[in-house]
C-alpha cells in the first residue's frame, strides 16, 4: 500500500461539479493498492498516518499528530500510484489492485482511520475527481507498507 500524505488547511474532491468530500485542516491522502496488499498492509498505514508527528507546536517544531491537533482526513483512491514509467512512454498499471479487490481494502483503511476517532472524508473510488487543496508547509511524505519497520 502506497499513501501519498499532504498536510493541507483546506481540501476538496468534486465529482462532475459536486462536492463529495471536503475537510479543513488535517491531511489529504492519496491511497494507492497494489494487488499484493493486505488488511495488515493496511493497518500499517493506518496507523502511521493516525500517528505521524508532522503538525508544530508552540516552538515550532513537529510535535503533534492529526489526532493531537482535531485534524480531519480527505482520503482518495488513486491507482496511479502504482504506475510503473521505467518503460516507455506510457505507465504500465498491473502492480495496481483491480477495483474489485482495491475497493473493499480502501473501504477498510478509512474504516481503520475512523477507529482511531479521525473524521474522514472520501472522493469516489473510481471516478474522475478534481480535487483541490491548500498545501500546508508544505509538507508531503510517503508511506508505504511494503517498508515496515
Amino acid at each position: 500500500m502506497r499513501v501519498v500524505l499532504q498536510r493541507s488547511k483546506a481540501a476538496q474532491v468534486t465529482v462532475e461539479g459536486e462536492i463529495v468530500g471536503q475537510i479543513e485542516h488535517g491531511l489529504v491522502l492519496l491511497v494507492g493498492i497494489s494487488h499484493e496488499d493486505t488488511e495488515q498492509d493496511a493497518r500499517y498505514v493506518a496507523d502511521k498516518v493516525a500517528g505521524l508527528r508532522i503538525f508544530e507546536d508552540a516552538e515550532g517544531k513537529m510535535n503533534h499528530s492529526v489526532l493531537e491537533t482535531g485534524g480531519q482526513i480527505l482520503s482518495i483512491s488513486q491507482f496511479t500510484l502504482y504506475g510503473d514509467v521505467r518503460k516507455g512512454k506510457r505507465p504500465n498499471f498491473m502492480a495496481a489492485a483491480r477495483p474489485e479487490r482495491a475497493e473493499p481494502l480502501y473501504d477498510r483503511f478509512n474504516g481503520m482511520l475512523r477507529e482511531h476517532g479521525l473524521k474522514v472524508e472520501t472522493g469516489r473510488f473510481g471516478a474522475m475527481m478534481d480535487v483541490q487543496l491548500v498545501n500546508d508547509g508544505p509538507v508531503t511524505l510517503i508511506v508505504e507498507s511494503k517498508q515496515q519497520g
